[in-house]
């Protein structure tokens, strides 16, 4: 897609959607995503209401898991390398660990017990909407009920972000990095 098939809102900005923006990135210009999303000023108000990404139930590190996989399962490039180049550093991914949440799967050497569940949950949610018995019951003996509420919900929402990306053709950021490759 050569160009966005829904344009970035471009500035100046209503000024109650400018502080909406600036208390959101802090002063940074905002994201075209978020731009994108602001052609639809109700809807901006209740994305940016709904976003899960505040401290919340689960470690920063399963919950950036959950976005890159869902994202990577996807196709939504743009927001996988959005949060990679924004919360990389903070989960401590590594190039091994960035590459198998876009080529590889749970089973896979670099993850961790905890983070082979949250792929794999990923995963069956992507595939078939629902949660298979036996992978509940490992599920379980790791995360509290908050906490499968959050990641099944930060699935739920990063479907939804991934099919207006790859719908409206949001654009690439620049400082956000590319899929790696094969």
């Amino acid at each position: 897609m050569l160009a966005p098939r829904i344009a970035p809102l471009e500035p100046p900005y209503p000024a109650e959607m400018q502080a909406d923006f600036d208390k959101l990135m802090r002063g940074a210009p905002p994201l075209l995503l978020f731009r994108t999303v602001a052609r639809n000023p109700r809807v901006l108000q209740r994305f940016m209401a709904g976003a899960l990404l505040d401290r919340g139930s689960i470690s920063l590190r399963s919950r950036e898991l959950m976005i890159l996989r869902t994202c990577a399962r996807c196709g939504a490039e743009y927001e996988w390398g959005v949060h990679v180049a924004v919360f990389g550093a903070k989960a401590q991914w590594n190039p091994e660990e960035l590459h198998s949440t876009v080529h590889g799967a749970a089973e896979d050497g670099c993850w961790s017990a905890e983070d082979r569940l949250v792929i794999g949950l990923a995963d069956q949610l992507h595939d078939t909407t629902q949660v298979d018995d036996p992978l509940w019951q490992e599920l379980a003996k790791h995360f509290t009920a908050e906490q499968l509420v959050e990641l099944i919900m930060l699935a739920g929402l990063y479907h939804g972000v991934s099919y207006l990306i790859n719908a409206a053709g949001v654009q690439h950021e620049a400082f956000a990095p590319r899929f790696p490759p094969r």
